[in-house]
């Protein structure tokens, strides 16, 4: 997914969605503009679009895709549509490989699955939209260990604080999916329960 200049989309968002965004940098070049809180747009659709944006420059995913994903949840039964949603956009592998600290950006981690550095379960893979199930085993190719990439592994895996549904064996190099992540409306920048009612309409 081309993303496009992300301070720019980030102000038109009213939300730091991308890790470039979330700097010091950033925050002195918004008071330089004199930019003051959010943007919030007039009425429930506008709204909606709104945080629509968000999950998808978040998560980078085009929009056919995302659409697929919420219709998947909304079809699920007996479960919570939001979790549902927030547990496909989660376990997305890409997203995975973030969260582990494996990647800067998860533009940088949906690159490193593309190009064949990680498997699942001792496969190889090269898409980054594969689902990860409980169980799952997660590393990096063995071949790929010895690239510039991945220079300094150990010590960038030891410095980020795992989600609770993630582990990771510094001693093996291997992760592990141990549970599904929960959704927590207060830990993130967008509203699913909104992104949800704009494709029900």
């Amino acid at each position: 997914m081309k993303i496009g200049p992300k301070y720019k989309i980030a102000r038109r968002l009213g939300a730091n969605i991308f890790e470039k965004t979330q700097t010091q940098k950033f925050a002195l070049r918004q008071e330089r503009k004199g930019v003051k809180g959010s943007y919030r747009p007039k009425g429930d659709y506008a709204l909606a679009v709104l945080e629509k944006q968000k999950v998808r420059y978040t998560y980078g995913i085009l929009e056919r895709q995302f659409k697929k994903y919420v219709k998947e949840s909304v079809e699920k039964k007996g479960v919570n549509t939001v979790q549902a949603l927030f547990e496909r956009l989660e376990t997305r592998l890409d997203n995975v490989v973030y969260r582990l600290g494996w990647a800067p950006t998860r533009q940088a981690a949906r690159q490193m699955v593309s190009h064949g550095h990680i498997l699942v379960n001792g496969k190889r893979t090269n898409v980054p939209s594969l689902t990860v199930s409980m169980g799952d085993k997660i590393t990096v190719r063995n071949a790929s260990q010895k690239k510039p990439l991945f220079k300094e592994f150990d010590e960038k895996a030891k410095k980020v604080a795992l989600p609770s549904w993630l582990s990771y064996d510094a001693d093996k190099k291997v992760a592990g999916v141990q549970g599904m992540p929960k959704h927590n409306p207060t830990e993130h920048l967008f509203n699913l329960g909104q992104v949800i009612e704009f494709y029900s309409r």
